[in-house]
């Protein structure tokens, strides 16, 4: 009697250690597909559009600052906020105006 009780907490105890291995990779499967994959996605369209970046194309900076762009180089953008008035702004800290987006 005391034999197979022994045996029944070993196969228990074997059995719970594959449960807690299946359930903590099907967290990581879930966490992937619901944080991180989005957030590389919307980062890779976020360095697309920065890449693409073109002149009288309206834009917010990182500080919420609107403006519409007036020159691009290769590391920053000049913005015009107002009428003769512009600003240099780093490529990094430029972000879509979703007001443009839905004049388009």
């Amino acid at each position: 009697m005391n034999l197979m009780t022994i045996m029944l907490q070993e196969s228990a105890a074997a059995s719970g250690n594959w449960n807690f291995l299946i359930m903590m990779i099907l967290v990581f499967v879930v966490m992937y597909f619901f944080m991180i994959r989005p957030q590389q996605k919307r980062q890779k369209e976020l360095n697309n559009f920065r890449n693409s970046l073109q002149k009288g194309q309206k834009v917010i900076s990182a500080g919420g600052i609107y403006g519409t762009i007036k020159e691009v180089k290769e590391n920053y953008v000049l913005v015009e906020v107002d009428n003769n008035v512009a600003i240099r702004i780093d490529k990094s800290m430029v972000m879509k105006d979703p007001s443009d987006l839905a004049q388009r």
